[in-house]
């Protein structure tokens, strides 16, 4: 009797451990697709940042956005600095953990969102794709403000931030401070209400002008001089 009923807690628990096992790898799938379906241009994480090589991004900040208790709360966040300074890679990063927690993030560059609306308004579908990109928990825009919009192009984004406005997070990296976005954005008062729906409750991080992959350039060819 004890010998059976030892054999019954043991297949109890490889039943247990089976469909801990059956669970883990349907979760991890899960985020597979979830990170797929974000389309991120590139792999990066958190664990891969450097922050040692760039003092403006405090890592306890960061860690505390991977919570993803901002996007929870459909509030913004905004990565501001100069090309190089690790921007793309935290916006990629954090878009992946928001991911992996099973919100459904899409990444995109700012040019291509805005090509991509004002093609759907040109073929009638506009509100198709504004609602589409509004259903999404994140919606990561990168390389804002390297390329100066048009009123139309403008207005367009415009209209996707209303809609996600205080219902989904939106995430944008940029190599514009707030003063020079009137160079992407020519019409004054579409800027300013731009930047207010970019930073009401959000998370500013200023990455700095000091560009990691030009240090990382400059150390590899110093050390290759003194080899």
């Amino acid at each position: 009797m004890n010998v059976a009923r030892s054999w019954l807690v043991t297949y109890r628990g490889f039943l247990a451990e089976l469909l801990m096992a059956e669970c883990d790898d349907r979760s991890r799938r899960r985020s597979e697709r979830r990170i797929k379906a974000a389309c991120f241009p590139r792999d990066k994480s958190l664990r891969t940042f450097d922050f040692d090589a760039n003092p403006n991004i405090d890592a306890a900040t960061t860690h505390t956005l991977a919570s993803c208790e901002w996007i929870k709360k459909s509030q913004p966040l905004c990565l501001i600095g100069d090309s190089g300074t690790g921007k793309s890679h935290m916006l990629i990063a954090l878009g992946t953990e928001a991911a992996m927690a099973g919100y459904r993030v899409k990444y995109v560059l700012a040019t291509k969102l805005v090509n991509e609306l004002v093609e759907a308004a040109d073929e009638k579908q506009l509100s198709k794709t504004i609602a589409r990109y509004g259903r999404v928990d994140l919606l990561c825009i990168d390389e804002l403000g390297y390329m100066e919009l048009d009123r139309r192009g403008a207005e367009l984004l415009f209209q996707v931030l209303t809609e996600r406005e205080e219902k989904n997070s939106v995430a944008i990296a940029s190599n514009e401070s707030f003063g020079g976005w009137t160079k992407t954005f020519t019409d004054p008062r579409l800027c300013a209400a731009i930047v207010d729906r970019l930073t009401f409750n959000g998370t500013i991080i200023e990455t700095g002008t000091d560009s990691y992959r030009l240090a990382s350039t400059r150390a590899r060819a110093e050390h290759a001089a003194a080899s």
